[in-house]
């Protein structure tokens, strides 16, 4: 096949073994042509043209900005492309934030090398590919939606930041040192954050306001 016809491939994904050995999946399959494999999301945004790419493969666990942040720029810088997700664990609030922020298909990184090969085949065909467990969650979390509520009004806007942070992926040390408050002061947000919208845990409060639309 010509180089010309082949779906330009490229990664973010920080660990270099698999970074690699995508790198070498890709370049070994004739219809296909990995352009770059970047070990974050800022390298990839200085170095990747907007239209030099057809399908990107982008880890969710990244240092610097997370992919489930980089995945709305991606889709803003390269509306033409198509995003699909990696992941090792498959995280209801991450899955559902990346969905919404723009990607096309979510992966766990254990999928077989055939069926990745396949799965950006039918990406670029505009398909939407996960593997089963994603799946699974994705179709249980929106037979449990409920129609939006009317939350914005209830949450200061430091608990929508911090709501924002989580669904990036960010820890409580860390969202605190973004904010530049103290780790009690993060407590109490999530204090907070829990009574106002009736959860018990950071993964409910993040998909209970993404759901509402307000993050």
């Amino acid at each position: 096949m010509s180089r010309n016809n082949r779906i330009r491939v490229a990664i973010v994904e920080d660990d270099r073994l698999t970074r690699d050995g995508l790198r070498l999946l890709i370049d070994g399959t004739p219809d296909l042509n990995c352009v770059a494999a970047c070990r974050s999301a800022e390298q990839a945004f200085e170095s990747l043209a907007p239209d030099a790419f057809d399908v990107l493969l982008l880890d969710i666990h990244l240092p610097g900005m997370p992919g489930t942040e980089a995945v709305a720029r991606f889709r803003q810088r390269a509306p033409a492309s198509t995003i699909l997700m990696l992941t090792v664990f498959a995280e209801e609030a991450k899955i559902f934030a990346s969905l919404c922020r723009g990607a096309s298909g979510y992966l766990l990184k254990k999928t077989p090398p055939a069926r990745l090969l396949e799965a950006i085949r039918e990406a670029r065909a505009g398909g939407a590919p996960m593997s089963p467990e994603i799946a699974r969650k994705v179709i249980r979390m929106f037979r449990d939606f409920r129609p939006p509520e009317d939350l914005d009004a209830r949450l200061t806007p430091h608990e929508v930041r911090l709501l924002q942070l989580f669904a990036e992926g960010y820890s409580y040390q860390a969202a605190a040192e973004r904010l530049n408050v103290s780790i009690n002061t993060i407590r109490n947000y999530i204090r907070s954050i829990y009574e106002k919208l009736h959860v018990h845990s950071k993964s409910e409060a993040v998909t209970k306001a993404l759901r509402a639309g307000i993050i």
